[in-house]
Parts: structure tokens; C-alpha cells; sequence
């Protein structure tokens, strides 16, 4: 019969055993994902120790850094003796972790002291009526610039709680003037996507509404760039492209536009709520925020948004250099003065089985996730902040071979 210090010693032991096998385990993992990745690898594809060059849109690349960091604390924060995902969120820990979130954020977006920054949840889509119940009564007019998916899916939600007005309307591959823009005078806010994930449109500059409430849907360019929040009365933003895991959702709220909520606001979706609770009137969504967390204070070591941006323009120009100069083979439909840094689309327009052929050859050279959105087709490098150099000069090095191999002789 076992005593009570034997029973009590027990749990210790297995987390011990599991610590000493978890190391064997990866590493059996990481040799057969190498093994797969440097199987061919004319292009130099070889992102090492068994890592891919992950291309896709959501849920994204994070940093390797970062991730390693969350390996540490996964099983002991800190010396807490409990994994992060285990803590209370009331507890001073959690708390600590919580709070050095946002203050990190705010200082990487210089956001001003009028404003409050909710972690959410629901994802970017449950802000499309979150919105309007809050800024809204029945009857108010708003304004809604379509430029792609995304902001389509906006307006629609939109429409059912308000007489929602097509400000302006694009074409999927550029964005309408602003001077053009069919703005209401009475309009209770003004909304726009700043960067179309699935067609690859990105504003290149804040649009001047005349004073309206200025609301937009960053989740695809989140924390890319500088961004003068000074000027928007609602960032949001889904956490899953730019930021960290999927499961939270950022909000920037200016003080103004909180307490407004029409009385049949669920709770949940009211800004107030929320604002007053610090973002925790219930369980907040733990190991998405602490990951974010660990991506803020990365960006600020490195350098802030202003190195981002910088880092991010590069690689861009060397993906859409790869396709201006392949001589037709390759094809990006957006307006080049709206072409994305985030999300690049492109297609091979004299043969949709190259495409094909293209993407499964990307994949065994370590290169995934560049099928293009269901709705386009085609082929789609999203290149977040966490993608580094390297990922994006080997995928533009295997689409110059690729263009030289199957170009019409």
C-alpha cells in the first residue's frame, strides 16, 4: 500500500517524465519535417530545423522567438509552478500579464490616453455588429466604403441595424478616390477595411472624412505600420494575421463612443462592459493575449512600427518584383498604388494546372499555404510581419525558376 508521500510525489514525477520525453518527441518531429522540407531544394528553400515557410492568411506565421518563449513558460510561468493557460485571470499574475500588454501596444501605436484598448472576443466579424449597437440608434445613417470581402461582409451586418450607405464601392484591385466618396452628412461614422486579406488592397494613407467618425478593419495590417490613431474613432482588428493566436480580438475604442449601446445590446457586445472591466468581465481569452503580448514587446525591442514598416516594404517589393519581371507569366490584378505589403495575390494566366502544379511543388520545397482564396484562385503569399527575409527571397528565387521552366518557349 502506497503511503501519502509516495501519492503526493507521484504528480511531480510524471511531469518530470513527460519534460524528459517531450524534448525526444520534437526532435523526431523536426528530423521528418526537415527530412520533407530538403528532400529538393534547387531554390534554397530551407527553413531549418524543421520549420516551413508558412504562407498562409489566418492563422498566420509568428515569430520563432516568440514561440520559444511561450515553449518556457507553457508548463511553469515564471516560476509560477502553473502554465500561463492554467492561471486565474483574476490573480496578480495574469494581471501583470494583461497589463504590460496594453501598455506595450499603446506605446507602439503612440494611442492616446483617450482611448481604450478591449481584448475581445468573437473575432474581427462579431465587430461588424458590435458597431453599430454601439454607435447607432435605429434609424442613424452610416457610411461604407467596399473594397473587397471583407468590408462587403461589414456592410452587410451593417445594413440590419442601420440605413447603411454605400459610401463607395471598388472593384476588388483598387480603391475608389476619396474625393469620389458619396459621404453622408448625418452619417453616425464612416467605415472602411484598411487592408483586403483576400484581394490584397491596402490604403496607403488615412482617408479624410470630413470629421465623421473614422472606423476601420485593420486585422490583416495590424501593427505594420505606423498608425496615427489620433484619427479613427475604432480600430479593430482580429489577433490571428498580424498579431498572435486566433481567439482575441483587439479593439481601440475612443472614450467618446463608449456608453452609447442601444438597450438591447447583449452584454457582451456592449463597449462599456467591457472598458469598465479592463477587458476582463469574464475569462478573457488568456494565451492569446500573452502571446500578443510577447509580439508587442518584440516589436518594440526591435525598433517599433517605423522598423516594421520598413522591414515589411522590402519584402514586399521583392515579391512583386519577382512578378513584374517574369514577362507575363505571372500576373497581380490590384492597382499598384493600392498593392498590399501584407497579402500579395498573383496568378499564372495561361494555365490554371500550373498553378496547381506550382503550389505542390512550393510545398515540398517548405513553401505552404499559397493557394490562393477559394473565391479568386490563383495564388496568395501573405507576408506578415513575422515572415522573415528569408522566407520571401526563397519564394521569389522558386518563381523565377518555376516562370523559366514552364515559360512558352
Amino acid at each position: 500500500m502506497q503511503t501519502m508521500q509516495q501519492r503526493v510525489v507521484r504528480p511531480a514525477q510524471r511531469v518530470a517524465s513527460v519534460r524528459m520525453a517531450a524534448p525526444v518527441r520534437r526532435t523526431a518531429v523536426r528530423v521528418a519535417a526537415t527530412a520533407t522540407v530538403e528532400k529538393s531544394s534547387s531554390s534554397g528553400a530551407k527553413p531549418g530545423a524543421g520549420r516551413i515557410y508558412n504562407f498562409s492568411a489566418g492563422p498566420a506565421i509568428l515569430p520563432l522567438d516568440v514561440l520559444e518563449e511561450a515553449q518556457r513558460d507553457l508548463v511553469n510561468y515564471k516560476g509560477t509552478g502553473m502554465s500561463i493557460m492554467e492561471m486565474s485571470h483574476r490573480g496578480k499574475e495574469y494581471e501583470a500579464v494583461i497589463k504590460k500588454a496594453e501598455d506595450d501596444l499603446r506605446k507602439l501605436l503612440n494611442i492616446p490616453s483617450n482611448y481604450k484598448v478591449l481584448f475581445l472576443q468573437g473575432g474581427a466579424s462579431t465587430q461588424f455588429s458590435m458597431i453599430p449597437m454601439n454607435l447607432t440608434a435605429e434609424g442613424d445613417v452610416t457610411d461604407y466604403v467596399v473594397t473587397g470581402a471583407w468590408s462587403k461582409k461589414a456592410l452587410e451586418e451593417g445594413q440590419k441595424y442601420t440605413k447603411a450607405n454605400v459610401a463607395a464601392k471598388g472593384d476588388n484591385k483598387s480603391i475608389p478616390p476619396v474625393s469620389s466618396w458619396k459621404l453622408s452628412p448625418d452619417s453616425k461614422y464612416v467605415h472602411y477595411c484598411d487592408n483586403e486579406t483576400i484581394g490584397g488592397v491596402e490604403f496607403k494613407s488615412v482617408p479624410d472624412v470630413g470629421g465623421r467618425v473614422l472606423i476601420s478593419d485593420m486585422s490583416s495590417n495590424f501593427i505594420s505600420k505606423p498608425v496615427d490613431v489620433s484619427k479613427y474613432g475604432i480600430i479593430y482588428a482580429g489577433a490571428q494575421k498580424n498579431v498572435g493566436p486566433s481567439g482575441v480580438t483587439i479593439a481601440i475604442v475612443r472614450d467618446d463612443l463608449i456608453g452609447k449601446a442601444r438597450p438591447s445590446t447583449p452584454v457582451m457586445l456592449d463597449y462599456k462592459i467591457h472598458a469598465e472591466n479592463d477587458s476582463m468581465y469574464n475569462t478573457p481569452p488568456c494565451w492569446a493575449i500573452y502571446v500578443c503580448g510577447l509580439v508587442f514587446a518584440k516589436l518594440l525591442k526591435e525598433g517599433g512600427l517605423e522598423a516594421v514598416q520598413k522591414n515589411n516594404e522590402a519584402k514586399a517589393k521583392i515579391i512583386y518584383d519577382a512578378i513584374a519581371d517574369s514577362n507575363g507569366f505571372y500576373a497581380n490584378p490590384v492597382d499598384p498604388a493600392a498593392r498590399s505589403l501584407m497579402n500579395v495575390p498573383f496568378t499564372i494566366p495561361s494555365s490554371a494546372d500550373l498553378e496547381k502544379a506550382f503550389i505542390k511543388e512550393a510545398e515540398k520545397l517548405g513553401m505552404v499555404q499559397l493557394k490562393g482564396h477559394r473565391s479568386v484562385g490563383g495564388m496568395r503569399a501573405s507576408i506578415y510581419n513575422a515572415m522573415p527575409l528569408e522566407g520571401v527571397q526563397a519564394l521569389a528565387k522558386f518563381m523565377r525558376e518555376f516562370a523559366a521552366k514552364h515559360a512558352a518557349k
